[in-house]
């Protein structure tokens, strides 16, 4: 059996109870070396072999994971944060099920979330944005068409960005060509979660001066939208007028 586990944003006590179960008893565990904090390692049996996928191929994780499943034991594939956000998941899956490899998923805390902890934000602000698009620049490997950072950017909406720190200057650039002004509040979130965690506010304009100042390219999280600033609208759920299933509304 194989049990796909998010490991969570970085703090060891952020992956769940389930998976922290998982770890325990795994008698192999494969683990994303370059973005997985290796405290979570000591959660690991004695005995257990341990291996780390940045330094593997596919086929060799693949390998691993079918000759555990031939001794009849049990491997955890730990991914960082949430697997289904850029994890390379599907294609693993997909493999074992031509195999026929039982697996299950445990999901984890992504590191979107832990930023947003970090900064104390809300992304759904009640009369700023009620939308929340992941995503990320193209690089090395591409973006399907029709999902250029520009063209997202047009919707104004609160935009948390993966795998682009290391190209802030061109982020900016397709930023501004959206709905956001230079005003547009921005943020770098170093590591969420870690105990180096980092949080640097801007506006959108200074956002590649900010992060080359701050030395960061890498590891890092962009969030860009007004869910960032200090104006929205009061929650209607909890307003004494508001009639919700639970309670009828007062009259002002």
């Amino acid at each position: 059996m194989v049990h796909f586990v998010g490991a969570g944003p970085g703090a060891p006590d952020l992956i769940t109870v389930r998976g922290q179960k998982l770890l325990e008893e795994a008698d192999c565990v494969i683990y994303a070396g370059s973005l997985v904090n290796p405290a979570l390692l000591e959660h690991t049996k004695e005995g257990a072999l341990i291996r780390n996928s940045a330094e593997m191929t596919l086929e060799e994780v693949l390998e691993v994971m079918e000759a555990m499943e031939e001794q009849g034991k049990t491997t955890v594939r730990l991914h960082t944060g949430d697997m289904s956000l850029y994890g390379a998941v599907r294609e693993q899956m997909d493999r074992l099920d031509a195999l026929g490899i039982s697996y299950d998923d445990t999901p984890g805390v992504s590191s979107f979330c832990g930023a947003a902890a970090a900064l104390r934000a809300e992304y759904t602000l009640p009369g700023v944005s009620q939308t929340v698009i992941i995503s990320r620049m193209a690089g090395r490997t591409p973006v399907p068409e029709g999902e250029q950072i520009s063209m997202l950017a047009r919707h104004g909406a609160s935009m948390a960005l993966f795998l682009s720190s290391g190209m802030l200057p061109a982020l900016q650039e397709e930023l501004l060509r959206g709905a956001y002004t230079e005003d547009t509040p921005a943020a770098l979130v170093y590591k969420a979660t870690w105990p180096e965690e980092k949080v640097i506010r801007c506006t959108l304009g200074t956002l590649a001066e900010r992060g080359a100042a701050a030395g960061i390219s890498k590891t890092a999280l962009v969030l860009v939208g007004d869910f960032l600033g200090d104006a929205y609208d009061r929650s209607l759920l909890y307003d004494p007028a508001f009639t919700t299933g639970f309670r009828k509304g007062q009259k002002r």
